[in-house]
């Protein structure tokens, strides 16, 4: 098989990702596919898009097409365009912010209405954002499972800011939609290869003066690499 024959055999995801407006939804869409953060708070004006290329078990590569939504869109013209077709969604609230948590049930009503005559009913997962401020936390643990336990959804827990199971955020996602069972061993990898992600970067400079790598790409590529990214 060539290697434009093997490109055509990747599936493409649609991942929208929708909530309250600074819940951290631009931040977890930039973190899993730029492995960055943005210290300062921007607010998304209709849409952003981003692309990222991940691997699943069996050497299925997956292109996800990940749609922010802008927060202050809820009830828009276009919003329904947006999300139409989508095969997954991330219902994304921040732990610290109640408000936010409340206003999921508009959200999640949206999503449904707008896939109603759709060939593909999404898979959904609830995200509660900003874990690295458990210590602010406002939305109790029981009341984020009760919501998903009502409406069949996937639980996550996620920090944009340190990259705490982004990663897997969006990787288990695309492994429900496909069908694809991750086994322990690959869950917790997805963990650990994001919180060695941001320990580098506060290290590197000390890794490269005490260690000098042997290999000519950076940490950040190698960690790329080891994500399941691809160029």
């Amino acid at each position: 098989m060539s290697d434009s024959e093997e490109e055509s055999q990747d599936k493409q995801l649609k991942i929208v990702v929708v909530g309250d407006g600074a819940s951290g939804k631009t931040s977890l869409a930039t973190r899993f596919a730029q492995e960055a953060f943005g210290k300062q708070y921007k607010q998304t004006i209709g849409l952003d898009f981003f692309l990222k290329r991940i691997s699943l078990p069996g050497n299925l590569n997956v292109t996800l097409q990940v749609w922010d939504i802008g927060g202050q869109t809820l009830g828009g013209k276009m919003l329904d365009k947006y999300v139409y077709g989508a095969h997954g969604v991330l219902l994304v609230y921040d732990i610290t912010n109640y408000q936010s948590f409340e206003n999921l049930e508009d959200w999640f009503s949206m999503v449904k209405k707008a896939n109603e005559e759709s060939d593909i009913q999404p898979v959904i997962s609830l995200v509660g954002n900003k874990i690295d401020l458990e210590h602010m936390r406002t939305v109790k643990s029981d009341k984020h499972q009760r919501f998903c336990q009502e409406n069949g959804l996937i639980s996550q827990f996620v920090s944009a800011k340190t990259g705490d199971s982004v990663y897997l955020c969006f990787q288990r996602l695309a492994a429900e939609i496909l069908g694809v069972k991750l086994n322990k061993a690959e869950l917790e990898q997805s963990q650990r290869v994001v919180k060695a992600d941001i320990v580098n970067y506060s290290q590197d400079t000390v890794a490269r003066t005490v260690n000098p790598p042997r290999s000519s790409m950076s940490p950040e590529s190698l960690h790329y690499f080891s994500s399941g990214g691809n160029t």
